[in-house]
């Protein structure tokens, strides 16, 4: 598609917007200034059923609960577009594609390096090839010293003096506000994604609030915590010990409005209930 002036390298520039939505960037610049959060406990029966299955034939790289989280709320924002718009520089965009980024510890220990993980999707994705693509890319980040392009420039700022550190971040805060950002640094800055995920459970820890950024464009993050049985009230009022996981979801509230998020939420959990609409792709519409 080609851009039109206003548009940005990542980006279309929204033209018609209700007048709240137009005037909320103006008055509210800040997008760490703008974060709701929303905390769900997800019943994972079906989806512990759903993973036994995948994985009865043995495959290589079993197939997990973080790679049906990635797949879920990649769908949900698939599904749900408003999800996928961002603010910057006073003006409110719909990103040209929907994508996901999260840190890969290359070793479990207190000085073990962290790689940076970048999934870039298509409509017809499903819960198979994002998969794959997660494979390839944890296999990357852990194997010898591979670097991703963000990694490695920020290795060398790194080196530089003082004063050439202070002045190529205020040239860069100046390009990322203006969509200018090189190309090699979009397709790599997790900053720069529909979403960034962090799997707190991974390293034993709880789901919690975590802030958004004003550097780049992402306008939701998404924390995972620790899975772990919890007791669950039935409809006649019983109580059962279930499978689960906390997870919390930071959003810019300035990119839609309530009701929206409530639908999108509502989404997200049909997803952990019905699993295997992931093997649908991406932007197949889930029947009500």
């Amino acid at each position: 598609m080609k851009r039109k002036r206003g548009d940005r390298r990542d980006g279309k520039l929204l033209r018609n917007i209700d007048s709240m939505h137009y005037i909320m960037p103006l008055i509210f610049p800040n997008r760490c200034d703008n974060e709701a959060y929303i905390s769900e406990t997800v019943d994972l029966t079906n989806v512990a059923a759903y993973l036994e299955k995948k994985n009865a034939d043995g495959p290589e790289y079993k197939y997990n609960l973080f790679q049906v989280i990635v797949t879920a709320v990649l769908k949900t924002i698939t599904l749900r577009p408003k999800m996928n718009y961002f603010i910057t520089n006073f003006n409110m965009y719909e990103r040209n594609e929907v994508s996901a980024a999260f840190t890969i510890k290359k070793i479990f220990a207190d000085n073990g390096a962290e790689g940076l993980a970048f999934i870039h999707t298509k409509p017809e994705d499903n819960i198979n090839t994002i998969h794959d693509e997660i494979y390839r890319q944890v296999s990357f980040n852990r194997t010898g010293d591979n670097r991703d392009a963000s990694t490695e420039s920020m290795d060398t700022l790194q080196r530089l003096p003082l004063f050439m550190k202070k002045s190529i971040g205020r040239v860069s805060r100046f390009l990322d506000k203006r969509g200018m950002m090189p190309k090699s640094m979009l397709e790599t800055d997790p900053y720069q994604s529909s979403v960034v995920l962090s799997n707190l459970g991974s390293i034993k820890l709880h789901a919690g609030y975590h802030h958004l950024s004003n550097w780049g464009t992402t306008s939701v993050m998404v924390i995972i915590g620790e899975r772990k049985p919890r007791l669950f009230t039935n409809e006649d009022g019983t109580q059962e010990l279930r499978d689960s996981v906390d997870i919390g979801l930071t959003i810019d509230e300035r990119i839609a409005d309530g009701y929206y998020y409530s639908k999108t939420v509502a989404l997200l959990l049909r997803l952990f209930n019905e699993p295997e609409l992931l093997e649908k792709g991406l932007g197949e519409p889930v029947d009500d």
